[in-house]
């Protein structure tokens, strides 16, 4: 892929204990078998999710970034796979509430890797939060994790409801995870699609399922990867699926395919000019 065709894809969430993070990370080791180069960014700023998931211990974080004492090169850490990772600092209260000037901060530390990154998958913090919100705004494409719970739902259809409304984001991917019956899963995206089409305009997909496994327990517990401590296991199956569904979405040529304008619109929804 050429830099101009950069995908840039957020994973969120409604709320927690989804598998959010888990997916992101899973998603970082199936693009990166897939031969594009990765970079996963740990948008939960002020609380990392990404690094103690895997038991990486970084030297340096975004705030070293932040306070211009080391480049974004700098603190990136070889993941899992061969994909990158800018991790986030952790119990950071301040690094949650950046002011618009230090997103501006982040988004130019970023310029340099413009023409080494094939996917940038972004784990954003769970919810609404005005940090998750910008970066949600500004990423290409826009992937949900939520569980068969009921609780989930809701959440779920809270979190597009917001998003489509109040900051015009046209369509969501769909992933149900931890699912016991893939069926269940399918009727669970069906409810939500019927209550998402009543009221809103955005279009959602439905991009795969990852059921029910003690190896993605196994895996968590040991701070693996599925995809690499299970790889011939159903949930990394499912996760592999998923992946190339991502991968093969049309990229966009026009502004919003490019890493520079994803951080030109991240400027933009922080409101700095």
């Amino acid at each position: 892929m050429s830099n101009d065709a950069v995908k840039v894809i957020a994973i969120t969430s409604g709320k927690g204990g989804v598998g959010k993070t888990n997916l992101a990370i899973n998603l970082g080791v199936a693009f990166s078998e897939m031969n594009r180069r990765t970079v996963l960014l740990d948008a939960n700023l002020g609380m990392a999710n990404v690094t103690p998931f895997l038991g990486l211990d970084p030297l340096f974080t975004l705030k070293d970034v932040l306070s211009a004492r080391r480049t974004v090169e700098q603190v990136m850490v070889e993941g899992p796979g061969g994909m990158k990772i800018v991790p986030a600092a952790m119990g950071l209260r301040d690094m949650a509430n950046l002011s618009s000037i230090e997103h501006a901060g982040i988004i130019h530390a970023f310029n340099p890797l413009a023409d080494q990154i094939d996917t940038l998958l972004i784990d954003t913090e769970a919810g609404v939060s005005n940090t998750s919100l910008n970066f949600l705004c500004a990423a290409q494409e826009v992937t949900i994790v939520m569980s068969d719970e009921p609780s989930s739902l809701v959440h779920t259809h809270a979190l597009i409801s917001l998003l489509s409304k109040t900051h015009n984001i046209p369509r969501f991917h769909i992933v149900v995870s931890n699912t016991h019956n893939i069926a269940t899963a399918h009727t669970v995206f069906k409810r939500l699609n019927n209550a998402c089409s009543r009221c809103l305009e955005a279009s959602l997909h439905y991009i795969g399922a990852i059921p029910h496994d003690e190896q993605v327990t196994d895996s968590v517990q040991s701070n693996q990867p599925i995809l690499m401590r299970s790889p011939e296991s159903k949930p990394a199956a499912a996760i592999r699926s998923i992946a190339e569904k991502l991968d093969q979405l049309p990229a966009k040529y026009n502004p919003r395919g490019h890493l520079e304008f994803f951080f030109e619109r991240l400027l933009s929804a922080s409101g700095y000019r």
